[in-house]
């Protein structure tokens, strides 16, 4: 252990390399086999399919109502099938509410999960609307958003962004300044849902990184030159949260490693931001302080710490917030 008892870089996980890769598309080969393959063409030609449909027809469906309908609609869903149809999220949810506010009542602690469920519904059925926003600049306020102007006319620019709020809105925000960011991109589970996705980041003038390992060196490049990447480091992957760290120990397998190590390779300024909602589709826009990582004597001497000052700055914020936190509904990592 260094000093202060925090690991050091060779006593932290190291960060594996994640490489996505899509299914292959079943074909009538698969069928007549029978067994898994056999369902798994059931699943993608038929049942996929179905969903697709429904997940299709509400969102062109969503587009025909006011803004506000369409998000207070999502709230109703929300508060009622989380907890009927998503028994495994609500365990999750609920055990880290009690682990993370065990000053509050059992009463309180419900009426957080409640929220948290409101807004989840929200944010799926907003995404018919979200791109509205950008002609009416009076549902959001913005606060400090020269910060991030000013990182990105100095030189290589990292954002981060928190998945509060509604981060889809966080593109059309920073087109006020110009600024229209690469950032590493997982599609969602689901064809439709994944079609839906990509088509209203794109819209919102977003540009894609590959995820994963793909997406590392076209960052590098861009970095390098100059440019600016948006990275998320408030991440839950396989049901556990990776970060904030939430008094954890460091570790290299989320993007709070690998932000910090692009900043030391390429330079950049680290730029947090995030938003909150209001009341309905209206929303205030924060960014943080930036922060330019302090010199290292040896590469890597300081990755803990690099770690340690990222979350530092985000943590707080999510922890004061978590009725709004996408990832309330994982499992914090085990000490």
């Amino acid at each position: 252990m260094t000093q202060g008892g925090k690991p050091s870089k060779s006593e932290i996980s190291r960060r594996k390399a994640w490489i996505f890769s899509q299914a292959d598309r079943p074909g009538l080969a698969d069928l007549f086999a029978g067994g898994l393959r056999g369902r798994a063409f059931r699943r993608y030609w038929v049942t996929d399919n179905f969903w697709n449909g429904v997940n299709l027809l509400g969102f062109f469906g969503m587009k025909l109502l006011p803004m506000d309908v369409c998000s207070a609609i999502g709230a109703r869903l929300g508060l009622f099938a989380i907890p009927r149809f998503y028994k495994a999220g609500e365990k999750r949810a609920r055990d880290t509410i009690r682990q993370l506010c065990p000053e509050k009542t059992a009463e309180e602690q419900d009426a957080l999960f409640r929220e948290n469920c409101r807004m989840q519904g929200r944010l799926m059925t907003e995404f018919s609307v979200v791109n509205r926003i950008a002609k009416h600049p009076e549902r959001i306020t913005l606060h400090g958003i020269d910060i991030i102007d000013k990182a990105v006319r100095e030189g290589p620019t990292i954002i981060v962004s928190m998945h509060l709020g509604n981060w889809e809105i966080g593109p059309i925000l920073l087109q006020r300044i110009n600024v229209s960011p690469h950032s590493f991109y997982l599609p969602p589970n689901g064809r439709a849902k994944a079609w839906i996705a990509e088509r209203v980041r794109r819209k919102a003038g977003l540009q894609f990184l590959p995820p994963g390992f793909q997406g590392v060196r076209p960052a590098m490049k861009i970095l390098k030159n100059g440019g600016v990447i948006n990275a998320f480091c408030d991440e839950g992957f396989g049901g556990v949260i990776r970060g904030p760290l939430f008094g954890r120990e460091p570790h290299m397998e989320g993007n709070l490693a690998l932000v910090v190590r692009l900043a030391r390779a390429t330079g950049a300024t680290i730029c947090p931001w995030y938003n909150l909602r209001t009341e309905g589709f209206r929303f205030v826009g924060y960014a943080l302080p930036a922060i330019k990582l302090p010199h290292e004597e040896t590469p890597g001497a300081r990755t803990v710490d690099d770690i340690l000052l990222l979350n530092a700055a985000l943590e707080p914020v999510v922890r004061a917030h978590l009725d709004q936190w996408y990832y309330l509904d994982n499992a914090l990592r085990r000490r």
